[in-house]
């Protein structure tokens, strides 16, 4: 059986630095984006909760102490950048100023204040950027994004790579109004009715986004003790799952529900109000499914005016690209390793398709060498959690746990992870295998090569219906060494083959 080449990756180009200025209804936030190719990584977030639609929905005014603070964070915001040396700097501004009479007077005073320069989004363009960010991290999509901010809610289509046009209803907790859930309730009901045919006819997958979902995200993984792997990032619920988790919420305090672990004080207060809209929405819409997605708006603003970053490559491969550059001491290994494994494995058993299994193989080749620099008597473990927790978009969970699993048999070969391990809870048996396999033969490539992608070319690894075949150049033979032979009998019989090295 032949499977499909993965997408190809050239190496990303220097990095560069891209900030984004977020005024939203609640609180203002600087982002820092590291850029290398396709792969977005954000290296410093700092927000301020300033509350400038606090009030918003009675007096069609900002919120006057809202206005003092955010204008402090945001002088603050500046002199940060200049002294990074960042000059690409993209500032927005969302619901409560684009809503609010005194909106274009505060953008005015900041602009003169920072040196700022602020696009107030309307509710359409805030919704097809934040779907834009959704793009960023998860690549395709099917389904519906919504994007839950202090003031609003927008309601957006995917569509593969495509976005749609967008929805926005004033029901963001600000413009409701947390503290009466009967008189929430009554508003959701209405506003959802408005967005029937969207949610309706826009696919079985819900695209979660913005803090008090992510607050419910964390408290599901909460009441569900046993999953393994605290990672917001494409973290996914069924629809019963989200029926579970929100009647929970909706019978809890605010103070139990701020002692749950990664729910803030601030988020407890509107996390009954988010629990009771998601599943409104989930059952209005009747999705399958809602996948929490960490990217939002703000990459949006960096994607939105560079359109390849999502129109073109794959964010996992990219991502694994870039955090390899970052740790490996050889930037192409990853992608000789690749070529070098393909032959061989493009016969094995599909584990999701063919053309997503060649995904996820060139993502564990990228990441072969992620311990290099790492103490030798503890590199698979460590890496393995790197790989778990890495800021990397475009993986499942089960994903990420299958190149977690993959990278630390790499390290410590035929040794087995403890049954209570994230990357192996996730997996099922053949997964499982899949990893021991890959990871084996990855560790036979690096011991082979020595670490080097020129040396490896004198290599080849191809199979027949009942051996391995390990080929080996003649001016390569004396590379050859016990240690690299042992490894190669060792993955020959985990496929169930017979070792044959052959040198011409």
């Amino acid at each position: 059986m032949t499977t499909p080449a993965p997408p190809k990756l050239t190496l990303p180009a220097d990095r560069r630095d891209v900030a984004v200025v977020d005024i939203g209804s609640n609180t203002v936030r600087l982002v820092q984006y590291r850029l290398q190719g396709r792969a977005l990584w954000p290296v410093f977030n700092e927000k301020a909760t300033a509350g400038l639609g606090r009030g918003a929905s009675e007096t069609g005014q900002l919120n006057p102490e809202g206005i003092e603070i955010a204008l402090r964070a945001l002088k603050r915001f500046a002199v940060l950048l200049d002294a990074k040396g960042i000059k690409d700097r993209r500032a927005v501004a969302t619901a409560a100023v684009r809503d609010c009479e005194d909106g274009p007077e505060f953008v005015a005073r900041a602009a003169k204040e920072t040196g700022f320069k602020i696009k107030i989004l309307t509710g359409k363009e805030e919704g097809r950027i934040s779907a834009i960010g959704v793009l960023s991290g998860i690549g395709e999509a099917e389904g519906l994004t919504g994007d839950l901010g202090g003031s609003s809610l927008e309601l957006t289509r995917l569509k593969g790579r495509n976005v749609g046009q967008a929805q926005t209803l004033p029901l963001g907790p600000l413009a409701v109004g947390v503290e009466d859930l009967g008189r929430a309730k009554a508003s959701v009901k209405a506003q959802l009715k408005t967005a029937s045919e969207t949610l309706k006819t826009s696919g079985e997958t819900f695209y979660a986004v913005g803090g008090a979902w992510r607050a419910f995200a964390q408290l599901a993984m909460a009441i569900d003790e046993d999953y393994p792997l605290r990672m917001l990032h494409q973290f996914t619920l069924s629809a019963r799952e989200v029926e579970r988790v929100a009647d929970f919420a909706l019978t809890q305090s605010e103070a139990s529900l701020a002692l749950v672990p990664g729910v803030s004080p601030r988020r407890a207060g509107v996390l009954p109000y988010a629990a009771l809209l998601l599943k409104k929405i989930v059952k209005k819409g009747a999705f399958n499914q809602v996948v929490i997605s960490a990217n939002g708006l703000r990459e949006g603003v960096v994607c939105n005016d560079d359109p390849d970053l999502v129109e073109t490559g794959d964010p996992l491969l990219a991502g694994t690209e870039a955090l390899a550059l970052q740790s490996g001491p050889e930037a192409g290994l990853g992608l000789a390793l690749n070529h070098w494994v393909d032959r061989v494995f493009g016969q094995e058993p599909i584990i999701a398709s063919p053309t997503r299994d060649a995904i996820l193989r060139a993502a564990a080749c990228r990441l072969a060498d992620i311990g290099s620099r790492l103490h030798p008597d503890h590199r698979a473990d460590l890496a393995t959690e790197q790989i778990l927790y890495a800021p990397i978009g475009g993986v499942t969970h089960a994903e990420r746990a299958l190149l977690a699993l993959t990278v630390f048999h790499r390290y410590a070969g035929k040794t087995e992870r403890p049954e209570r391990c994230a990357a192996r809870r996730l997996l099922d048996d053949e997964a499982e295998a899949a990893a021991l396999k890959l990871g084996l033969a990855l560790r036979l490539g690096a011991a082979l090569c020595g670490r080097s992608a020129k040396v490896l070319k004198g290599f080849s690894l191809n199979r027949t219906e009942t051996s391995l075949i390990l080929g080996v150049e003649r001016s390569s033979e004396a590379l050859v060494a016990e240690r690299a032979l042992h490894r190669f009998e060792q993955l020959a019989a985990t496929l169930g083959l017979h070792p044959d090295v052959q040198i011409a």
